[in-house]
Parts: structure tokens; sequence; C-alpha cells
């Protein structure tokens, strides 16, 4: 015998050898921890299997998965989340019985104690492994609109006369147990964004009310409509959160706040304005923890494919990617750096803000109060020998020119620009008053994007198309053998009954080639740039958001709402 009941279950049932077991139990009086998780990290069983040998030890029922929705509010607001996370315990459901509760060590006695207080009633245990309680807490304590109810209906009777003013260090947001209401309705709502996987959030005011609304897939949705009297707190509160002054309610303000929600780190960027009404707050979400996409993940075409990596690859000259804000182009840069990053290069960036940390990458972050502009971080860039380096936005004269000197002397420069299409960025240089001769020189390509929305893949339905729309979209039947079959959402729960789930892009890439380059020396409107482009095989954003309509990927509408007709 070991001495440790579950170690005792463990080798009694031939899980793991006693040998490998005594030495785990060795281990842990050194270092601490559970024996189930050394053992599962250890890869010598899972925790499943330890979770079913217990069950069947001791007598008890076994949960290979729990099913958070069946839990109800009532017997989770007995327990507190700190509670339930350290010691793994989970209510289940009343019986005539008594109390069903999830459990991952049912040997814990001094937790199956504490339980028999806190929940004041006959307990019956089920056996579930640690990850599946764990996940089950989170999904539980994280019902956000259900709770930003539940603060709004507390706070009709509350004094608002006072706001906390002080904010610790980074906790998750559904560990917290503060009771104040404005509290508990600011992080419901951040929850909700985080679990929706909304992109921003809208808190506006109206004369009467407010309205907090979640842009999902580039589309608003409008949540809960607070009640006017609650204005002030939630401003306040988000601007204490975001560091900023919540005297001054005059002046525009910048800030940021960082949370942890079920464990991810949430970054947060927080702009006020100031309306007639009041102060309206937008939030851009940014989950730090998101896997950071590969070219091979954007959803370009196999010949637009094989061309970024062949861009991505030169030793020298600047790449462009443009589009409207909240077009992926931040998403495309790191995607390009991801697949050049080797410890062979030098690859420095400097962005507004720095949205993913990239290994083996120094990042340098923008921040106008000390003048470190894009301009002097890219000109300080210049002495640190680097091979490639991404600039976040080039938005003026002063960083256009540091950014094609530096390609000029033997430097990837990968940067974007807001512009409309392809060819708009080279106008856009020009604007700026880039000599056309250095922009010929420096500039190797250029990406324009947009982001459409793919159709549910669980209510999508097939449909022929008439002949019009098809030529909306600059397909034409009559090179076709026959009218072809296309897909729609019908619209269900999952897709919120839009028909459209998840977003992927469309692209249209211009390599600068001689002839380009010759148009550019001539200072031709972007227009002709376009037309010498699409002449050498270039395919426009409509013409890539066809293909993707004829694959099944997205929707006629969602094409013609995002791109325009090309002439």
């Amino acid at each position: 015998m070991t001495g440790d009941p579950i170690g005792d279950v463990i080798i009694q049932r031939g899980l793991v050898p006693e040998s490998v077991v005594q030495e785990a139990i060795i281990e842990l009086k050194m270092r601490g921890g559970r024996l189930g998780e050394l053992l599962t990290a250890k890869k010598l069983t899972t925790e499943e299997a330890i979770a079913k040998a217990l069950a069947e030890d001791l007598g008890m029922g076994y949960a290979a998965a729990i099913d958070d929705r069946e839990i109800p509010d009532d017997l989770i607001r007995t327990l507190p989340i700190n509670f339930a996370k350290q010691r793994l315990v989970l209510p289940r459901r009343r019986t005539p019985e008594g109390i069903e509760v999830y459990i991952a060590d049912p040997f814990d006695t001094p937790t199956l104690d504490e339980m028999s207080v806190l929940m004041n009633d006959t307990l019956i245990y089920t056996v579930a492994a640690p990850n599946r309680v764990i996940d089950a807490i989170n999904k539980v304590y994280d019902r956000g609109t259900a709770h930003a109810e539940a603060a709004m209906e507390d706070l009709k009777n509350e004094d608002l006369s006072a706001i906390e003013s002080d904010i610790e260090d980074i906790i998750d947001i559904i560990d917290s147990e503060d009771e104040a209401p404005i509290i508990r309705l600011v992080n419901s709502i951040l929850s909700q964004a985080t679990k929706e996987h909304a992109s921003d959030i809208h808190v506006e005011p109206f004369e009467r009310d407010m309205s907090v609304r979640f842009r999902i897939d580039g589309v608003l949705y409008e949540k809960i409509k607070p009640p006017k009297k609650l204005q002030a707190s939630i401003t306040s509160r988000l601007k204490i959160m975001a560091g900023l002054n919540i005297a001054e309610k005059r002046l525009p303000q910048d800030g940021r706040i960082r949370i942890k929600l079920a464990g991810r780190d949430i970054d947060i960027r927080v702009a006020t304005a100031p309306t007639v009404f009041g102060e309206r707050i937008t939030m851009r979400l940014l989950d730090r923890s998101s896997i950071l996409l590969d070219l091979t993940d954007l959803g370009f075409a196999p010949d637009i494919y094989k061309q970024m990596e062949s861009l991505v690859h030169k030793s020298y000259g600047i790449i462009l990617v443009t589009g409207p804000t909240g077009s992926g182009k931040t998403t495309t840069l790191y995607a390009c750096l991801n697949r050049i990053n080797s410890p062979e290069l030098n690859i420095l960036t400097v962005e507004d803000p720095v949205e993913y940390q990239l290994q083996g990458i120094s990042q340098v972050q923008v921040n106008a109060k000390i003048d470190l502009t894009f301009a002097n971080g890219l000109r300080s860039f210049l002495r640190h020998d680097p091979d490639v380096i991404m600039v976040g936005e080039i938005r003026d004269r002063d960083t256009a020119e540091i950014a094609i000197q530096a390609s000029l002397t033997g430097h990837l420069v990968l940067s974007t620009v807001h512009t409309n299409d392809a060819s708009g960025a080279i106008t856009r240089l020009a604007d700026m008053g880039i000599e056309p001769f250095l922009v010929a020189s420096s500039l190797i390509g250029v990406l324009a994007q947009r982001l459409i929305r793919t159709v549910c893949p669980d209510c999508k339905e097939a449909y022929q198309p008439s002949e019009e729309a098809l030529r909306e979209i600059g397909v034409e039947v009559s090179k076709l053998n026959s009218v072809p079959t296309i897909f729609r959402g019908k619209g269900c729960q999952k897709c919120v009954f839009t028909g459209y789930r998840g977003r992927s892009g469309i692209y249209e890439l211009m390599p600068i080639d001689d002839e380009i380059r010759e148009r550019i020396l001539q200072k031709v409107d972007a227009g002709s740039i376009k037309k010498s482009a699409v002449k050498h095989g270039m395919r426009t954003l409509r013409e890539d958001g066809a293909k993707k309509v004829l694959a099944g990927l997205t929707t006629i509408e969602e094409v013609l709402s995002v791109t325009q007709e090309d002439n």
C-alpha cells in the first residue's frame, strides 16, 4: 500500500505499475500537487480513467461528460466559485433524496464535510474527471446575459453615489466575488461579449436610456438596454478599469483594460467620446491567447497563396496590406511574420497597439505621450540591424519615407495603409508626398482584403440563384455549363438565426511588375494601374468573392455588401 488512497486504487485497477506510483508520490512530497495530475502529465494514464476507477471502487456514479446547461442558477449561488475551483466540486441538481454533486476527489473528506454545511442538505456524489469539472465551472459561472439582467435588477434600488475607485491586480472576472451590482453588471457584459466572440462592445447613451451592442462577425447586435440612471456608474466603472480620468467628460480619451476570463487573457482597447447625451464608450476585444494564424489559415486561393509565399520570402522591399478598419490587416501581417519567423532573422515591429505577442520577435508599442511614433520607432530600428520590419500603419510622409529608405537599404518592410483597393495604395503614397520613383523602386506587392461572413455549416441549404443575381457578382452563366448550385443559411440557434457563422477573407493581390512600375513613374491614376494589373491576371475583390460563393463558403448578398462593382 502506498498510503495514498487514490494511489492504491490506481494500482489495484492496474492503471499504473506500483513502482511508478510510489516514485510519483515521493516526487509530490517534494513539490506538492495532486497524484492524478502528475500521472496524467507524464502520460501514464488519463484523468477519465482515474475518475472511473475511483467511482467503481467506492460504488459511486461516474460522469463521462458534464452538461452545464442542466445546472440551475439557484444551486450555483450557494457555492462560491473560488471554493468550487480549489476543491473541484460542482452541484448538479436537486432530487428527492438530496443534492447531486460532481466531485473530482471522493477521498477529500474535509471538502465533503464543508460541502454538506454549504449546501445544507444530503449530498449524493458523482465522480468526474478534474478537467471536466473545471470546464463546467467556467461555463456555469459565466452565464453572462442572465447575470447582466440580474445585476440590473439589483441596481434598481441601489445607492449609486459611490463607485469603487481602485482596481486590483488582474484576476479572472468570473472568479470575482465582488457583490457591488454595478461591478457585476460590467463584468457580465465583458464576459458575455467574450463568450459570444464579439470583436467590439459599444456602450451608447441616449436621451432616455442606454444601449449595449456587440459586434459579432462584423454585424452589430443589441444585447441589453440599461436604464438612464445607470449611465454615470457604468461609464465611471469602465473608465476606472481602463485607467482613464473619470472627471474629464468633455474630451475623448483612450485606454486599455486587461482581464482574464475562464483562464484566457483578454486585452480591451477602450475609446471614449463625448456626445450630446453623455460619453459613449467603444471597446475592441483582443484575445491574447488566440492561436496565431498561419498563411494557410487565411482563406487564400491557391494562386494568391503561392504569390504571397514568394513575396514574404523576399530579402527586401515593401509589402502593403490595405483595407478599412476591422478587415483583418493586422492578422494577415502577423501570419506573414509567423511564416518567416526563424532564429536566423532579426524581426522588429512597431505597433499601435501590440495585439499579439510573437515568440522570438521584438515588438514596440507606439506611445504618443513620450513621442514614440511610428516614424521615431522605425528610425531607431535601423540601428538594431534588422532583417524584417513590420510597421503597424503608414499614416504620414515621415513614416512612409523611412519605410522606403529601409526597403532600399536591404530590409523587408511590411505595413498597412487605409485604402479601398490594392491600386489605391499607390495613389495614397503619392498623396503623402512620396516621389513616384521611390514608390516604384521599393514596393513589391499590395494586398487588399475584406472579411466576409461564411455560411453556417449547421443550417446551410443548397439552391440555384437567378442569372441576374450571379451577374451582379460578375458570374456569367453563359460561360458555365449550367446555373451553379450555391448555398445559404436558413438560420438556426448556433448562428443566432442569421444564417452565417464565422468569417473568412477575400483578397486582391497586386504584385508590382515592370509594367505597373512604368505606370507609377508616369503618375497615372489608380484606375489605370488596376486595369494593367487585371490584364496581367490580378483577381479583384469581387471576383475572389464570387469564387467563394461558387465554392459554397458565402452568399451573393454578403459579397455585394463588402465589395464595389468592378469597372
